[in-house]
């Protein structure tokens, strides 16, 4: 039953989203409606129970700006259009609005403007008198997004903070698409709205030339040294850093995590070569985020991996030994125990680790399956773990979401009113509202 919820909570995410796209695709390219009604009171009327039911739903605003940063926008069906997605009618819509500004402000003739007058009609009866027919003929794709989301403030974070999601977890420096999509978002919202956004994307151009730079440093360093590699050093070339710029990113959630002594070095050394050839510049190193290519070798077999950081860490401490338990495992890498076996399940279900109950109840023992035979014996429940830890994975975030971030700047003037409350007694509500505007 509970797989059962798992996928069909899956499922209903990409129905929603399917239908928030069909909604936006229909209400920007109903031709047929506007030649037998032109004014678009028929549209308009058809269109408002949805934008009631969309505006009713707190995954709107995720769901549409899912489909901006993720480039697929929202066009699920591979079979259909490439162009048909809400990037590309933001496109068009944007290369249309300077001839549309252009046709609602050109100065006409006398004549002209006589005969515009003849031929005026007034909106029907069924129109709503507070919307004006200029504004219901004209549709832009990101106004009718706004008007279902509430503000444009409201998308532009949730954007900036989807953003930053997807440019932390990237595995390389390939950003053309969200330049581009920056771009069109600039030409609806304005540069200022989007000027943290557009440093984000600055900070991932600067950090490639800096990786470059450094790498080729340390390279010259060790030619000019004639030090010999180790079999478990690890090589300068396999580190990518992004450096950002933290002031005008969203709030990062950090977690403490202790990496093996190799890639602890390799952070090492290449901070080290950053201060010197940013002085006076240190990095900061969130040792959680990011993502890291692995290759595992067992006896019968070989398997690659692009996984977070603590994945890799928790791995990685097989190499010493092949059993470990959870409780020593969660010491070496500097997590909570509750952590570490949230964290696990993912080698679990991957066939790389077995698990097994120790001497204490809590206290379970994980070894490395170095034959598939060992791991087919349990395969059944490892797909199951495997379908779990889908939806358990996709509710991490290495970004705090907008929710957390005003549910943490009330929390500042919940305890600035409590104390209020403290030294001054009971107050009114207009004299604490009053107060804090002072403030």
């Amino acid at each position: 039953m509970q797989l059962d919820d798992a996928d069909g909570a899956l499922d209903s995410w990409a129905r929603f989203c399917d239908l928030v796209w069909n909604f936006i695709a229909e209400m920007t390219s109903c031709l047929a409606l506007r030649t037998i009604d032109p004014t678009g009171v028929f549209l308009e009327a058809v269109g408002e129970p949805i934008r009631d039911y969309l505006r009713g739903r707190k995954d709107t605003i995720k769901c549409i700006v899912t489909m901006l940063t993720d480039g697929s926008g929202g066009n699920t069906n591979e079979t259909g259009n490439a162009g048909d997605n809400l990037l590309e009618e933001l496109n068009r819509d944007a290369e249309n609005q300077e001839n549309v500004d252009y046709d609602d402000h050109t100065n006409i003739d006398e004549k002209q403007a006589w005969l515009n007058a003849e031929s005026w009609e007034p909106d029907p009866v069924e129109a709503d008198p507070l919307k004006g027919s200029r504004n219901r003929r004209k549709i832009d794709i990101l106004g009718l997004i706004v008007s279902i989301i509430g503000s444009k403030d409201q998308l532009v974070n949730e954007y900036r903070v989807m953003l930053a999601e997807k440019l932390l977890n990237k595995s390389d420096f390939d950003i053309d698409s969200d330049i581009r999509t920056l771009e069109l978002l600039k030409i609806h919202f304005g540069e200022s709205s989007m000027q943290k956004c557009e440093i984000m994307l600055n900070d991932l151009i600067d950090s490639k030339r800096t990786n470059s730079n450094i790498k080729t440093s340390l390279s010259k360093t060790s030619q000019t040294v004639g030090t010999v590699q180790e079999d478990k050093e690890l090589s300068h070339e396999v580190l990518d850093a992004t450096i950002i710029s933290s002031n005008f990113w969203p709030p990062i959630q950090t977690e403490d995590l202790t990496v093996p002594t190799s890639v602890d070095q390799l952070l090492s050394d290449y901070a080290k070569r950053f201060h010197q050839i940013k002085t006076p510049r240190k990095l900061l190193w969130k040792r959680n985020l990011g993502t890291v290519k692995l290759e595992l070798q067992f006896e019968d077999r070989s398997m690659q991996f692009i996984v977070a950081p603590v994945h890799a860490a928790i791995i990685m401490q097989f190499q010493e030994k092949p059993s470990w338990t959870s409780k020593t495992l969660a010491t070496a890498i500097g997590v909570p125990v509750d952590s570490l076996n949230r964290r696990i399940s993912f080698w679990t279900s991957k066939g790389v680790l077995t698990e097994s109950v120790g001497p204490d109840v809590d206290d379970h023992t994980f070894t490395v399956v170095d034959s598939t035979s060992d791991f087919n014996k349990n395969s059944t429940v490892n797909q199951l773990r495997e379908r779990f830890q889908m939806t358990e994975e996709e509710g991490e975030s290495s970004i705090a979401s907008v929710e957390e971030q005003l549910r943490k700047e009330m929390t500042v003037y919940e305890k600035f009113i409590i104390g209020m409350l403290t030294n001054f007694g009971s107050m009114t509500l207009d004299r604490i509202h009053n107060t804090l505007k002072a403030r």
